[in-house]
């Protein structure tokens, strides 16, 4: 069992199908890596004024009803987690709304995970709004877990390289997560002509290069983990799809070299995330406030 100390895995919960899948998947996560599942159910209640007391927003029903959403889905994560190894669970009902309270937790948090969409509580919030909205502002990593006919993702962990800072730190998970799953690195890079004047021969050794050097100390330190290269003339969404059909993971950052400063979510992790048939982790800077 993981000491309490231990940065949690903290998943939002709406009592939804589809939060329970991502529940699951959590808590294996939070099973290969020792540590504590944080459940948390947000109400989202509106502020309420003098004249708005009694009967139309009966908060404690709501928090009641979260208790309970909370207690299946804490049965859920330990069942899930079994197979690999006992874990600590906590649950929280949170009155305020899901987006800040999930993303001010994130700082802390070792993962924070959602489904792509949800119900939310009485259908006011859809959580792909949510699943948007963490991995554009939250202050850590973010799990986003979709839809899916089956729940047995196996395959290859697929990473985006693109050289930048935020892709380096891509590529270290990556390896950490196939090592801990037992699974294979598929490691893309794409190239384009566009402003260029090399021969595409030249552009292709050129990102073979970058490729290499990014993924130089991994492969050492991870012997155990094959990996294969995919380096193509292509868009890099559409190419990290193409890769990671059958995929069990797909590890990104949260921007690349394109972005702006100002920048809150690059536009190859948006086109993934939205398409994307497994989990996928965004590996964005841990800051707080």
């Amino acid at each position: 069992m993981s000491d309490t100390t231990d940065p949690p895995v903290v998943v939002g919960v709406d009592g939804s199908e589809q939060s329970l899948t991502a529940v699951r998947w959590a808590a294996q996560y939070a099973a290969r890596h020792r540590s504590p599942v944080q459940l948390i159910h947000a109400l989202g209640v509106p502020a309420l004024g003098p004249s708005m007391a009694g009967p139309i927003f009966d908060v404690e029903s709501w928090r009641h009803t979260g208790r309970d959403l909370l207690a299946t889905a804490a049965d859920t994560a330990r069942a899930a987690a079994a197979p690999i190894a006992t874990i600590e669970v906590r649950t929280v009902v949170d009155d305020a709304a899901p987006v800040p309270v999930l993303a001010g937790r994130a700082a802390d948090a070792r993962l924070t995970v959602v489904g792509t969409h949800g119900h939310g509580v009485f259908g006011r919030m859809v959580l792909g709004s949510v699943s948007t909205a963490l991995v554009r502002h939250a202050h850590g990593p973010v799990a986003v877990v979709p839809e899916a006919k089956s729940e047995s993702w196996r395959g290859p962990v697929v990473v985006g390289v693109d050289g930048s800072p935020s892709s380096a730190q891509a590529v270290e998970v990556a390896f950490d997560e196939a090592f801990l799953r037992g699974a294979e690195v598929i490691a893309v890079h794409t190239w384009s002509e566009f402003g260029r004047y090399e021969s595409r021969a030249e552009m292709q050794t050129e990102a073979e290069t970058l490729l290499a050097g990014s993924l130089a100390g991994y492969v050492e330190k991870y012997p155990e983990v094959p990996v294969t290269r995919v380096v193509a003339e292509d868009r890099p969404a559409r190419r990290v799809l193409r890769a990671a059909a059958g995929a069990q993971l797909i590890v990104l950052g949260s921007h690349g070299r394109g972005g702006f400063p100002g920048m809150t979510l690059g536009s190859v992790t948006h086109a993934v995330l939205h398409r994307t048939e497994c989990p996928l982790l965004v590996v964005r800077p841990r800051t707080t406030g």
